[in-house]
């Protein structure tokens, strides 16, 4: 298999079209590392791929899961094996593109073997982050797991609630088990890794503007529609597609609880801090990745093709 090619940048940072480049010109598969673009039900508030992208160049593992799962990374490395064998039996080049860092750590460094924790013990600590909060919660894992709580900020709900699932239910740290990874599908030095780079305040224009597209767009094609959707289908408001960005907010406004206009601002101030935590991860955790300033992305593309042309 010739060398997979790895993309990955912040929310709204123009990766898509990259990939879509790089496939038409390296016969490629656009595999999707982006954990919200797996779910069905969320293509537009997720920024998937245009059906006419999907038609003129193979996508893979975009809207193949139903939101009322909770989709895992150990899940998507699973699909990622599958996929990988695929586009090698028929002569294809991989190219990954999403923002979804632990996905990409995954891939290229194995994922800690972490036993399955049963579904009382999940809902028993979500349902906890939702009466308590999770500074509270975090004084609780200060107690249950103080190593995990030394790595972790006050306000990190997810992580938090992971840490404390993982150390009822194995009555081991989520240290230890980070510790034990399984074998990487990939190896870093066998693949060719972009990070787009935007000056930050340039980011965060685009996703005020993307975000507003996406709810004044004409039609029922639009977040709102695409919200009201999720909300008639009476999904946990526990589950990932229920948390995922702009959700909540549009559908605090479809309830009722607030101003379209709040709504949309809010939506707009989480996005922003999400690529800021984004671009906080990508610099520490990319640092050997190829940058490419993304104001002059269309320009380097030869540059881009050449170097993979060289190095196959």
């Amino acid at each position: 298999m010739t060398k997979p090619i790895l993309i990955a940048g912040a929310t709204a940072s123009g990766k898509s079209s990259l990939a879509m480049a790089l496939a038409e010109e390296f016969n490629g598969v656009i595999v999707n590392a982006d954990s919200c673009q797996v779910y069905n039900e969320l293509s537009i508030l997720s920024a998937r791929p245009s059906t006419s992208d999907m038609e003129c160049v193979p996508h893979r593992l975009y809207g193949h899961v139903s939101g009322k799962q909770a989709y895992s990374t150990g899940a998507w490395l699973e699909d990622v094996n599958e996929t990988l064998n695929e586009i090698a039996a028929i002569g294809k080049r991989p190219i990954f593109v999403g923002g979804t860092g632990l996905y990409y750590k995954a891939l290229l460094e194995g994922l800690s073997q972490v036993p399955d924790i049963a579904d009382e013990t999940r809902k028993f600590w979500r349902g906890e982050a939702e009466r308590l909060g999770a500074p509270r919660l975090h004084e609780i894992l200060s107690d249950k797991d103080p190593l995990m709580a030394t790595e972790l900020k006050p306000g990190d709900t997810q992580r938090i609630i992971r840490a404390l699932e993982v150390i009822e239910g194995t009555g081991k740290s989520l240290k230890h088990w980070q510790e034990t990874n399984s074998e990487p599908l990939l190896s870093f030095k066998d693949v060719h890794g972009f990070v787009v780079c935007w000056e930050r305040s340039h980011l965060y224009e685009r996703i005020d503007r993307r975000f507003k597209e996406m709810v004044s767009a004409e039609g029922t094609d639009n977040g709102l529609s695409e919200v009201q959707a999720l909300l008639d289908l009476g999904f946990d408001s526990n589950l990932p597609i229920m948390r995922a960005l702009g959700v909540p907010e549009l559908a605090g406004f479809l309830k009722g609880d607030m101003g379209l206009d709040c709504a949309v601002a809010l939506a707009q101030q989480q996005t922003r801090r999400y690529a800021k935590r984004q671009l906080t991860w990508l610099r520490r955790n990319m640092i050997s990745w190829n940058q490419l300033d993304a104001q002059y992305m269309k320009r380097l593309r030869p540059e881009i093709f050449s170097k993979i042309h060289e190095d196959c």
